[in-house]
């Protein structure tokens, strides 16, 4: 059942989410949209809900105010702030670990497009609360230096048929540290709007938060 919460930002700012609580282990996933997107995201609710049914939780959250979003509209400029981005997404790690129902869960991140970069900089600024970090046609190389200092397993999922996005995601992987792969989806195109694209996705980032022998899930099992 999904729960809508408002969060502070670092800044004052009030972040707008949607909140599931795990039915099984203790994985809860956040996502870190990008590019113009909110939680609303048809792509992301989807992956959302299948995490849902395998047992785990999720924060669909807004990085950006209402305020921002309209003028991100307009100039395009926060969708590229990663700074910006990442601070929020650590915002809501924080938060996750101060509330009750939440702080003793272990978390999950999940971005998309400029998203990505931010979830990657989050998972290298609180290592000990980020266990597992899933992009789908993310910008990871836009995450910087923070790709050197990230130390939870890192899936890179990418459309075969999104060439640009795939060669900055490979050479990304380069830099990490950490256990990682990078996940081709045959024929899918940027959006992975083509069919069974999003299924894909879906079943690749699930099994990456629920990987065999994570402490999470063994008291479950």
């Amino acid at each position: 059942m999904l729960e809508e919460v408002v969060l502070p930002a670092a800044d004052g700012s009030a972040l707008h989410g949607d909140l599931a609580l795990p039915t099984s282990g203790r994985v809860l996933v956040v996502f870190a949209h990008g590019s113009g997107s909110s939680r609303h995201s048809p792509r992301n609710r989807a992956v959302a809900g299948a995490l849902q049914q395998a047992g785990l939780g999720t924060l669909l959250l807004d990085l950006l105010t209402e305020r921002e979003e309209h003028r991100d509209l307009l100039t395009a400029e926060h969708r590229f702030d990663i700074d910006l981005l990442a601070s929020r997404v650590t915002a809501a790690i924080d938060w996750l670990a101060a509330e009750p129902a939440t702080e003793r869960l272990v978390i999950g991140l999940f971005g998309a497009s400029t998203g990505a970069a931010a979830a990657l900089r989050a998972a290298a600024d609180r290592p000990v609360r980020v266990q597992s970090v899933v992009s789908r046609g993310g910008r990871p190389d836009l995450a910087g230096d923070a790709l050197a200092r990230v130390s939870a397993p890192v899936l890179l999922i990418v459309g075969g048929a999104d060439p640009e996005v795939l060669r900055l995601n490979r050479e990304a992987a380069e830099q990490l540290r950490v256990p990682h792969r990078v996940e081709v989806v045959p024929g899918a195109t940027h959006l992975f709007e083509e069919p069974g694209a999003l299924d894909h996705v879906a079943r690749a980032a699930r099994a990456w938060f629920r990987r065999p022998g994570d402490d999470a899930f063994d008291e479950e099992r």
